[in-house]
């Protein structure tokens, strides 16, 4: 596996898991939307949590992919502008252990995503 591939799995894997866990009801709270809720969330923030892992399931299963066809690079390329939207949205955060942690993994999904959407090669798994 090439790096951006990688790096854009590991890091949507993780924000998927992250949010099922807080759609679960883990006591994460202070680590997500804000950080106003400093252990499990509210039920609406928890239903948000809930699709907010399916959508990005739909990153991971663009970053997993070696298609190259003109569609997975428009969904990497919309996957990477979102991500970028939300490393902006955490590095702004009131919530300094949010600002900390997801500010550079949101960074790196973007990065990683656009980088796959851009270079055919990392996509169709040659060398």
């Amino acid at each position: 596996m090439r790096p951006a591939r990688a790096v854009a799995v590991a890091a949507t894997s993780g924000l998927v898991g992250f949010q099922l866990a807080l759609a679960a009801g883990a006591p994460w709270g202070r680590l997500a939307w804000g950080g106003g809720h400093e252990r499990e969330l509210p039920s609406q923030l928890r239903a948000a949590s809930g699709v907010s892992a399916l959508a990005w399931a739909g990153a991971l299963a663009a970053s997993a992919t070696t298609s190259t066809s003109p569609s997975v690079t428009r969904v990497r390329t919309a996957y990477a502008a979102l991500a970028g939207v939300g490393a902006v949205m955490n590095a702004v955060s009131p919530s300094r252990p949010e600002r900390l942690f997801w500010t550079p993994v949101a960074a790196a999904m973007a990065a990683s995503l656009w980088r796959l959407a851009r270079d055919q090669d990392d996509c169709s798994g040659s060398r």
